[in-house]
């Protein structure tokens, strides 16, 4: 019986269902060339460098074209001019250039006509925020891998551009990360486009902005981009001096100091911990800047925040000044060590005065601190008396050359008697 029912189930014979629409168009050929040629109709209708026409040919376009299925062949035509094949050459079927397109741009580049080509994918990509993504993670990527296809002139236009829509906040230098493939970094091209992308981005924004955009689109370390055997910070350096981008140097020697003091201070704390041995501390030290130099203020900088750090401050506040004082005292050898010269001397006064500034339990402390450094031979009477003339930081200024003026009076009859005696 079961049987028979289940072979008289009725049936939709002659039914005829409907698709969905998203369902039929997810099923469509993949067509680009006959998405370029429908773009092309709309583009051709505009007079040469009108963008503000173009813009609103893009926008009337977008009404009834395909922009998201089409988003890579989209941005290949506005930024190369044309449809790109696997591995980077134009597609050969016999089409033009495209009306608009970066690679349109005057010869020699100039920034100024560079932007109102990018105020164009600002306004597309803001009327069709859909195309962000596939703008920033597919088609900026795959066009920088194909770079080295190009003509010079072509590749600094495109750079160029790129530089712009950094600048303006338009994309994330994610796309970056595609300069940093082998076939590209070998021969010295990624680096050179990189100088055009950032001096492009710094004639509209600061370094500190650069860093910043450069840190969210996580690109950690500027050496990738070198040929292996010159991934070294002196080469670097030398290399952006060279192109007359010396901030660009000069942020990234900041940066590489930042981490080795970040690296000095965590190696000291860890050290004090098993040992407050000076020459235990001083070797390790000593061991850190075998991986990277320091400039001797920079390094001072990093021996006492993480010889500091290394410090139990959780005493009663009526101890704290008796603590600082024993501390600095036991390790004074450790910053004798490496206070060298009277440049070094001052910069470590400046900053002793910012640490008890900014932890104002030991704002009374700091003469006792530093008759401490100058018993202990860490800094000299003339650094003191150099510092309170006209060599203090601005934080507490007032404060901290009122409690120290005893003591430079002290240091400054000791000098003239010493001066008499010698006479």
């Amino acid at each position: 019986m079961s049987q028979q029912s289940a072979a008289l189930k009725p049936s939709l014979t002659g039914v005829r269902i409907k698709a969905r629409k998203g369902q039929v168009k997810a099923q469509a050929k993949h067509e680009p060339a006959t998405f370029r040629d429908q773009l092309y109709k709309h583009l051709e209708t505009v007079s040469e460098n009108d963008f503000e026409g173009f813009s609103a040919k893009l926008i009337q376009a977008g009404g009834t074209l395909e922009y998201l299925k089409y988003a890579d062949a989209l941005f290949e035509i506005l930024l190369v001019g044309g449809l790109i094949q696997p591995g980077g050459s134009y597609l050969d079927d016999g089409a033009p250039m495209s009306p608009f397109s970066v690679f349109n741009a005057r010869s020699p580049p100039e920034i100024d006509e560079l932007k109102k080509y990018v105020d164009v994918f600002n306004k597309l990509n803001r009327r069709f925020k859909y195309l962000q993504k596939p703008f920033e993670e597919q088609s900026l990527p795959t066009l920088l891998q194909y770079i080295g296809r190009w003509s010079p002139e072509q590749r600094d236009k495109l750079a160029m551009t790129i530089g712009l829509l950094l600048s303006q906040g338009l994309v994330t230098a994610a796309c970056l990360q595609s300069l940093t493939k082998d076939h590209l970094v070998k021969n010295d091209q990624s680096i050179n486009i990189l100088v055009l992308v950032f001096r492009a981005y710094l004639t509209d924004q600061t370094i500190d902005h650069l860093a910043s955009t450069l840190k969210r689109g996580n690109i950690k370390d500027l050496l990738l981009f070198f040929p292996s055997n010159k991934r070294d910070s002196k080469v670097l350096d030398a290399f952006f001096r060279e192109k007359n981008l010396p901030t660009v140097a000069d942020w990234y020697t900041k940066k590489q100091y930042a981490i080795a003091k970040d690296a000095i201070m965590k190696e000291l704390k860890e050290v004090v911990e098993r040992s407050d041995d000076s020459e235990s501390i001083i070797s390790a030290i000593q061991t850190k800047l075998e991986e990277q130099q320091l400039p001797e203020t920079e390094l001072i900088q990093s021996i006492w925040q993480g010889l500091m750090a290394s410090v139990d401050w959780s005493a009663r506040p009526d101890q704290i000044e008796g603590l600082a004082l024993r501390e600095v005292g036991k390790f004074a050898p450790v910053l004798t060590a490496f206070c060298k010269g009277p440049k070094t001397e001052v910069a470590l006064i400046n900053i002793v005065q910012v640490y008890c500034y900014d932890d104002t339990r030991l704002m009374k402390a700091f003469p006792q601190i530093l008759k401490v450094l100058y018993n202990k031979d860490c800094v000299s009477d003339q650094a003191i008396i150099y510092w309170y003339q006209k060599g203090s930081k601005p934080q507490g200024r007032q404060h901290f050359l009122k409690v120290t003026e005893a003591l430079v009076k002290f240091l400054q009859d000791q000098e003239d008697s010493d001066e008499e005696e010698e006479e």
